[in-house]
């Protein structure tokens, strides 16, 4: 999909081109060196906090005897009883940490009082999928384990992120929902980075600012490793390929109309509400990958930020999912 300056909302474009000339079309090598820059420069920035909430910091155990930072970001008043976010941060899988989000985070807690938790799960350049999903869902497990230390109420316990966040978020769902222990009340995947195929129209030749087909190429072969290319592809390393998605947990979604994850967000949104599933989406005009945290202050983005946020407050109050093994509910009037 050809994406021309003239094709961009007039107050995306600035960045838009800035960030193009910043992300010309590169080489594997050159998107590993790329990855492997930016988690070191990012290593200042671990820890810092955020003005107007609770930070906290506690390494929690993973499967296999490591440990896993955590973020954990509430309001600053005593609250209890809030729902539990597990917030997951996006980068194509290979760069990013919990500290990103600020901006998501504030909106989150000051639309409803909730707790946020956000791991630094292992990222692609250190180690490939299962690492991330295995580490976001022991970062779930956790949470649910600790929800009354935490001030989390355990029938309300959520899942959201962007890019690859949004699409390790979908692959939680399905990975959460066929191990049966743990149950999600909602899912936020927006513009999620979930099909390694790239078969729609939005992500072939796609040429948009922050990411496009080249990008999304290396990067799905660095999550996937030996895996990538191969028709068996479990749908827990890329959400698109599951057949069947009864069962999951509602959702909240959007993407911009120029990005290459468009065509796969409107087919998961599909497939949901093909399974009965409630899906919320919104589709926006000009928009490239991200624009809403590249520009929050762009009118189109403060329409998604407003659009996610009503689903959110709305979600807070009409669905639970009590633990450990009991449907998803929706709250009557």
């Amino acid at each position: 999909m050809k994406v021309t300056l003239r094709m961009i909302d007039r107050q995306l474009r600035v960045k838009g081109v800035i960030m193009t000339a910043l992300t010309k079309k590169s080489t594997e090598a050159k998107f590993i060196a790329s990855a492997k820059s930016a988690k070191k420069a990012l290593e200042s920035r671990k820890g810092k906090n955020i003005d107007g909430l609770r930070c906290d910091e506690q390494w929690i155990p993973a499967r296999d005897g490591r440990q896993i930072r955590i973020r954990i970001y509430r309001p600053l008043h005593e609250a209890a009883n809030m729902p539990g976010i597990l917030w997951l941060h996006g980068g194509g899988y290979a760069l990013g940490i919990p500290e990103l989000n600020a901006d998501m985070y504030k909106n989150l807690i000051a639309t409803r009082d909730c707790v946020i938790i956000a791991p630094e799960y292992r990222l692609s350049i250190d180690a490939p999928y299962p690492a991330a999903l295995h580490d976001a869902y022991d970062a779930l497990l956790w949470m649910k384990a600790n929800a009354a230390s935490l001030g989390i109420r355990d029938d309300q316990l959520m899942v959201g992120g962007e890019s690859a966040g949004g699409g390790l978020s979908a692959a939680l769902a399905l990975y959460a929902r066929d191990l049966g222990e743990v149950n999600l009340a909602f899912q936020m995947p927006l513009y999620p980075m979930i099909d390694d195929r790239m078969q729609g129209e939005s992500a072939q030749n796609n040429n948009a600012p922050i990411w496009n087909s080249n990008s999304n190429e290396w990067a799905w072969k660095l999550y996937l490793g030996e895996l990538y290319g191969r028709d068996d592809l479990p749908p827990y390393a890329a959400a698109a390929r599951a057949t069947d998605y009864a069962g999951s947990p509602p959702a909240v979604t959007f993407a911009g109309n120029l990005e290459p994850f468009r065509d796969e967000t409107i087919r998961y949104v599909e497939s949901l509400r093909k399974a009965g599933v409630a899906a919320e989406f919104e589709l926006y005009p000009g928009c490239y990958h991200a624009f809403d945290m590249m520009c929050p202050k762009a009118e189109v983005s403060k329409k998604a930020t407003a659009f996610l946020l009503n689903a959110f407050g709305q979600a807070v109050d009409r669905y639970f999912a009590p633990q450990p093994n009991t449907l998803i509910t929706e709250k009557s009037n």
